[in-house]
């Protein structure tokens, strides 16, 4: 997962007021430049800022540039490559807003401002770990929206930073709170702080899509909802469906919250559908992202023959360091997998080689991975299994048989390399010695859920075929509540489920 872009101390949100409220000068051009922002038409949202300010103050445009700026960062995190502009940019934002607060100190737009200039900064310190900058200016955005609010009341958009500052003040581990302590910063409030956002978001009329993003992290890493976290995220990408962003947290969040690997592959899926089409923006660099998602996602479900061909198309292109070493871990770890050592070892050194200074996680593991070589026995069972499941995709009985049975005996407690075998006793017409397997299958303690969804679903159609229908059904009914079970699985249940259920209790 990747969320750093979003991390504990993002306290801040740079927001756009609803046409209904005056106290912010050209509302409604700042809040059109600010959808293209979020949809990364970045080119365009540049042309809009350019028409809206003037009547908007060109400090909101200002500031308004750097967001866009963080945007473009947080789609592509690990690259550095704009560090220095929104650097230099937040600067002179802060530095005219701060201005603008000395000439017209009542005037709460000013304030406003002045901590929608500071906001991507503290955000962009976050994700570099610049932990005592980010907090201190934090604080400075918590006072400037304070009196943006002491002057004008009814700023609701001002309402999420000082919501996001009350919660995460609140929540934060225990480094962060001494952190606090020791910079002098006012407690939080998680309760406040969360109804605080919540406001903003329901009365902030035009800035809903920033405060979804924000909130889809506190759902997942405070509030323990996921459920409500991927459903902003997908709401997002309804909105905003060139962002690639929104569709790689929906994968990312399927995988790491809800350990579904298959629904995870679709959407990394879907993300390079979009990309070859051109339909999202910086769309090469989307697809490879995409290509080693899935990947990551093929061999979790044991595909990894294929998920080694998704790496070498993304490889193939014109990668980031960051996602240069990434894919070549991953080959490494694949080739390892399949029994090809020497492919490994070169995709790990590569990988090594590759990886920019604080990409220390995938460095470790590259050389961890040349240290210690896998079991040659367990890697040839992998193997076999593979290569016996793609002869009975193709329908060579005898190849498939070679394969599969050699690779359980080899590793008879591999439950995926048994499952297979069973499915070739089902082509063979033997329900017999394929309900033998599969019952291992199902019995089995700690099987992958894409597994065992498998199994049973096919362990139920034997049943139903023997005559017991009731059994059946319970089968199936068990396969649709399975986590990570495939989209064949899942069909074959729901429409027995259908078939077998009365009218009333097809659920």
């Amino acid at each position: 997962m990747s969320f750093q872009g979003s991390a504990v101390l993002a306290l801040l949100f740079f927001g756009t007021a609803s046409p209904a409220n005056a106290s912010l000068t050209g509302g409604a051009r700042l809040a059109a430049a600010y959808d293209q922002i979020l949809a990364a038409h970045f080119d365009q949202a540049d042309r809009l800022l350019a028409d809206a300010c003037p009547p908007a103050p060109k400090e909101a445009c200002q500031a308004m540039q750097v967001v866009s700026l963080w945007w473009q960062i947080q789609i592509n995190p690990h690259s550095h490559q704009l560090d220095d502009e929104l650097n230099a940019k937040a600067v002179a934002a802060i530095a005219a807003s701060a201005a603008w607060t000395e000439r017209e100190p009542r005037r709460a737009e000013a304030w406003f401002y002045l901590a929608g200039s500071y906001a991507p900064l503290v955000q962009w310190r976050v994700l570099r770990g610049e932990r005592v900058a980010a907090a201190r200016d934090g604080n400075r955005i918590r006072s400037a929206l304070e009196r943006a609010l002491e002057l004008d009341p009814t700023l609701n958009d001002a309402y999420f930073g000082i919501g996001l500052y009350h919660y995460y003040a609140d929540v934060a581990p225990a480094a962060a709170k001494l952190l606090r302590f020791l910079l002098f910063l006012p407690g939080g409030d998680r309760v406040k702080g969360l109804a605080e956002m919540l406001r903003a978001r329901e009365h902030g009329e035009l800035m809903t899509g920033e405060a979804d993003f924000q909130l889809h992290v506190v759902y997942l890493w405070y509030e323990h909802k996921p459920v409500e976290a991927r459903d902003l995220l997908t709401e997002l990408d309804k909105r905003y469906p060139t962002n690639p962003l929104f569709l790689e947290r929906i994968a990312e969040v399927e995988d790491a919250y809800f350990h579904d690997q298959a629904a995870s592959a679709a959407r990394w899926r879907e993300l390079i559908d979009r990309a070859r089409a051109g339909r999202v923006a910086l769309a090469p660099a989307a697809e490879a992202r995409a290509r080693i998602g899935l990947a990551h996602e093929l061999d979790a479900m044991f595909e990894t023959d294929r998920a080694i061909e998704e790496l070498k198309r993304a490889s193939a292109r014109d990668l980031q360091p960051f996602d240069a070493a990434q894919a070549q871990l991953q080959l490494g770890q694949a080739s390892d997998r399949v029994g090809d050592r020497a492919t490994a070892v070169a995709a790990y050194t590569q990988a090594a080689a590759l990886a920019p200074e604080d990409a220390t996680s995938i460095r470790d593991a590259a050389r961890a991975g040349l240290r210690t070589a896998p079991d040659p026995r367990i890697t040839e069972a992998y193997r076999l299994s593979l290569e016996g499941w793609r002869a009975l995709e193709r329908r060579d009985l005898d190849g498939a048989e070679s394969g599969l049975s050699r690779a359980v005996e080899l590793a008879p407690r591999d439950m995926m390399a048994r499952y297979r075998y069973a499915r070739l006793f089902e082509a063979r017409k033997d329900d017999g010695r394929a309900r033998e397997m599969l019952e291992q299958v199902v019995a089995a303690p700690l099987v992958p859920g894409i597994v065992r969804a498998s199994a049973l679903v096919d362990y139920a159609q034997i049943v139903e075929r023997a005559g017991d229908r009731t059994r059946a059904l319970s089968l199936y009914r068990e396969v649709t509540l399975i986590v990570g079970a495939d989209s064949r699985a899942r069909d074959l249940a729901t429409r027995a489920i259908r078939r077998l259920a009365p009218p009333d209790d097809r659920s």
